[in-house]
């Protein structure tokens, strides 16, 4: 009887690992290969401007993948993960002030986590659900610079977790 319950785990363990990875694959794929809608922002610049404006920045590598083809960086690796000073958050491309640090809170995700943005035209948002996942997007209402996501799991007053990458985001301290 207990072996059958280990076998199990070491089956169906692995599998199960194999499905989701080859379900965020195929996710990854047709996001990165299909867009079937156009958003017009403020700010419009080609890839290879925004990636010259990135460095010239000194942008880490990771910001231009993120920002502009939806990326994500690996959780507890990003640089504002931990900050824990008084400031604005802003936007790595084009500047635009998203998040003030006294909405930062510790989700323990791995990611800066905000319970709002700075305005309320601060940011902009879009449902990405594609196979079985359903999230909403967060980008810079400016230039449509991809930050992260937003769950519903946030403390108050809000409820909401405005999970967002560091690469995508610049810092100026108080």
């Amino acid at each position: 009887m207990v072996f059958i319950p280990c076998f199990s785990l070491l089956v169906f363990k692995p599998c199960s690992f194999v499905f989701l990875f080859c379900v965020f694959c195929v996710r990854h794929f047709i996001f990165k290969h299909t867009k079937t809608t156009m958003t017009t922002y403020k700010i419009q610049k080609s890839d290879d401007q925004w990636r010259a404006e990135l460095n010239a920045k000194g942008a880490e590598p990771l910001a231009f993948d993120v920002t502009r083809h939806e990326s994500t960086e690996r959780a507890f690796t990003g640089k504002y993960a931990d900050n824990k000073q008084a400031g604005i958050y802003s936007c790595i491309c084009c500047g635009k002030p998203l998040f003030d640090a006294s909405s930062k809170f510790d989700s323990g995700t791995g990611w800066p986590s905000f319970y709002k943005p700075l305005a309320a035209d601060a940011v902009g948002e879009k449902v990405d659900g594609i196979l079985f996942m359903k999230r909403t997007e967060v980008h810079c209402a400016d230039c449509g610079a991809h930050m992260g996501h937003v769950f519903p799991d946030g403390p108050a007053p809000t409820g909401l977790r405005y999970c967002m990458n560091s690469a995508s985001l610049d810092f100026k301290p108080a």
